[in-house]
């Protein structure tokens, strides 16, 4: 996944864990998490999401569980400008900063590294496990752009909310390793905002937490049952698990949920469940089948909802078509 979705405008609040927290690279308008916000999990409606390496500010802020507004796609001229000026108190650069040795290994994406630091162990972090690290990175003339060293503060993210250099090379690791990564621009920021061309990293994993599994496949995804409740605007929905209060949110209550997300073939798109953080969000900021559709449950609830593409994302980003959820709603904040 590579994305979140449900709300119609970024809801402020504070930062995510990893972009802007230490200062990583942000990654604009990526593929797919649609939900409400990367951080928080939930189905943007105008979607993007965060990850390591570029600070534009500066600034360092503690990292948050809370949902975080996503950056706008930058205009091509935006893309195309060199990377911002080295940060004040910069590291030195490697000694072999300007292009990776014979002696790098690489892969067959063209991902160069080598091993500065052994480390312990034979595990290695999945793709969508959550790290920890200390990284500092540089442009191929000796640039520093960022470091969560120099913060003294590590920087923690999901390996599926990064550039794709990173989300590969921290899979070679294995806890207390440190290691030189060249990474091409392809797997950078090429196109997109932040320092262009190949970046150098030295990236020492600290620790890893292993990501929930995600949830199976419903068995109706393809179309709702005979047996599901239907409203008058086209949503179809069904109780999983019944509730275990009476009140229902109104149109702008904020809750608190966990929910998963697929389009009809069966595909998982988004969900709060395998980032292992429920999702709080105002009902009057998601999508129209969300809006309506969670004031039909109560607290504890859990309930599936068919939610067809007028209700969603048709002629938006997003997912397009009737869309599958799986929502529990574990609290109304208010």
């Amino acid at each position: 996944m590579k994305t979140s979705i449900l709300v119609r405008r970024a809801v402020a609040s504070t930062t995510s864990s990893f972009a802007r927290s230490v200062g990583a690279v942000l990654r604009a308008a990526a593929p797919v998490s649609l939900a409400v916000v990367v951080s928080a999990g939930a189905l943007a409606a105008c979607g993007g999401r965060e990850e390591p390496g570029f600070r534009p500010t500066g600034a360092s802020q503690e990292a948050s569980n809370a949902a975080t507004p996503r950056p706008e796609e930058p205009p091509a001229q935006a893309a195309a400008q060199a990377a911002p000026p080295p940060v004040p108190g910069a590291l030195p650069a490697p000694e072999d900063v300007a292009a990776a040795p014979a002696t790098a290994s690489r892969t067959a994406s063209g991902l160069a590294s080598r091993v500065v630091q052994p480390g312990r162990g034979t595990d290695h972090p999945g793709p969508r496990d959550r790290v920890t690290v200390h990284y500092t990175g540089w442009t191929t003339d000796g640039a520093m752009f960022d470091s969560s060293v120099s913060r003294g503060e590590p920087a923690t993210f999901p390996l599926d909310g990064v550039i794709p250099g990173w989300t590969e090379g921290v899979q070679l690791m294995v806890q207390g390793e440190k290691r030189r990564f060249w990474i091409p621009g392809n797997l950078a920021y090429e196109g997109r905002r932040g320092p262009q061309g190949t970046l150098v990293f030295d990236v020492e994993l600290l620790s890893f937490e292993r990501a929930p599994e995600p949830p199976s496949v419903p068995e109706d995804v393809a179309a709702a049952p005979a047996g599901a409740t239907r409203t008058a605007s086209g949503l179809a929905s069904r109780v999983l698990r019944p509730g275990t209060a009476t009140r229902h949110p109104s149109p702008t209550s904020t809750v608190q949920v966990h929910y998963s997300g697929w389009t009809t073939d069966g595909e998982m798109f988004d969900s709060s469940v395998t980032r292992g953080q429920p999702a709080t969000f105002p009902l009057d900021r998601v999508i129209p089948g969300w809006t309506e559709g969670v004031q039909l449950m109560v607290e504890g609830e859990k309930r599936r909802f068919w939610i067809p593409g007028s209700l969603a994302y048709e002629g938006r980003p997003g997912p397009q078509g009737t869309l599958v959820f799986d929502v529990e709603l574990l609290h109304i904040v208010d």
